[in-house]
């Protein structure tokens, strides 16, 4: 049997790891794609561990195999360094045939090895891109992005302020203009009315957290959504004068890249849930105070729909830059 391998940190996972990993299995009877991480990766090991594993789920030909990085040093030269990795390949994985790499230091690995090397598409003609280039400027090479990587680089946006702000409309707007998905609101999926309890605040939480996840998964570079876990919290408190904890552990689960606070200078409109109409200015005064407590900055929408949609669109287009 023919074993080869192929190593990398995989940070991220690309169309050109891919297509290395592919055209290797191709040329073996097993293939051991070895991936290496630190602790302060800037993109957690267990994470991109998972992208290589779920990509090739259906190839028992491959073995991703994950082993913390404790060997390398990276003041050395290559051809020193190639030593040591030599050294925890020959411990980690006996009996490879065949190394397989796109990079120049895969004769002086191969060496090391005492085995054959391949070289695959060292002048990335197939794939011009690279995990730093991504990691750089994720957006221009979106296409070189595998679909399971991409909700890591999307950019979470966040429409945010009291009610009858035009948040829900201006959602969809963007998600169009931007040839993306929005999330939305899900309370008004999940109650009628504002006589709700702690159990349906507490599923509004679980609901509107697991909407955003499922909504990453197909988003374009951004993902808009209609509120956040702040927003949940403060009418529970409103409404209920309590606020679950799990609200707030639930609130941990999403990072938003960009806040934008709807101002309240345009109509109130009522609709079925909709009754605080005569406390816009306090509720914007708390909802502005939640986001200065966990020092998040903002952008402020106001003025007509016009105006609104320009702040918007410059402060999006600058994040997508």
């Amino acid at each position: 049997m023919i074993r080869g391998l192929v190593i990398g940190k995989f940070m991220p996972l690309h169309l050109g790891h891919i297509a290395l990993i592919r055209f290797a299995a191709s040329q073996c009877d097993e293939l051991l794609v070895s991936m290496t991480y630190k602790p302060d990766d800037p993109i957690d090991g267990r994470l991109r561990f998972g992208w290589i594993k779920e990509y090739f789920k259906d190839d028992p030909q491959i073995k991703p195999a994950i082993s913390e990085d404790d060997f390398d040093q990276e003041s050395l030269p290559i051809d020193d360094r190639t030593k040591l990795w030599a050294t925890f390949i020959q411990k980690r994985f006996p009996s490879i045939d065949i190394l397989f790499t796109s990079e120049d230091y895969g004769n002086s690995f191969a060496n090391d090895l005492a085995i054959k090397h391949i070289s695959f598409d060292r002048d990335r003609k197939l794939n011009p891109v690279s995990a730093s280039k991504i990691q750089e400027r994720p957006f221009d090479y979106w296409q070189f992005i595998p679909e399971i990587v991409r909700p890591f680089f999307v950019k979470k946006i966040c429409f945010y302020g009291p009610e009858s702000t035009g948040k829900s409309a201006m959602a969809k707007l963007m998600a169009k203009a931007y040839d993306t998905e929005f999330a939305p609101e899900v309370a008004k999926e999940i109650i009628t009315s504002n006589d709700f309890t702690v159990d349906d605040i507490v599923r509004i939480g679980h609901a509107q957290t697991e909407r955003v996840k499922e909504k990453l998964k197909t988003a374009n570079k951004i993902l808009i959504c209609d509120t956040d876990l702040i927003t949940t919290e403060i009418y529970s408190k409103k409404y209920l004068r309590v606020v679950p904890e799990v609200l707030f552990e639930l609130e941990k689960e999403t990072h938003f890249d960009l806040y934008f606070l709807f101002d309240i200078d345009v109509p109130w409109v009522a609709d079925g849930l909709r009754d605080l109409g005569n406390q816009r200015e306090g509720m914007l005064k708390i909802f502005e105070t939640e986001l200065a407590k966990r020092n998040i900055s903002f952008i402020r929408v106001k003025g007509n729909w016009a105006e609104r949609e320009a702040i918007i669109k410059k402060a999006i287009d600058l994040l997508v830059d």
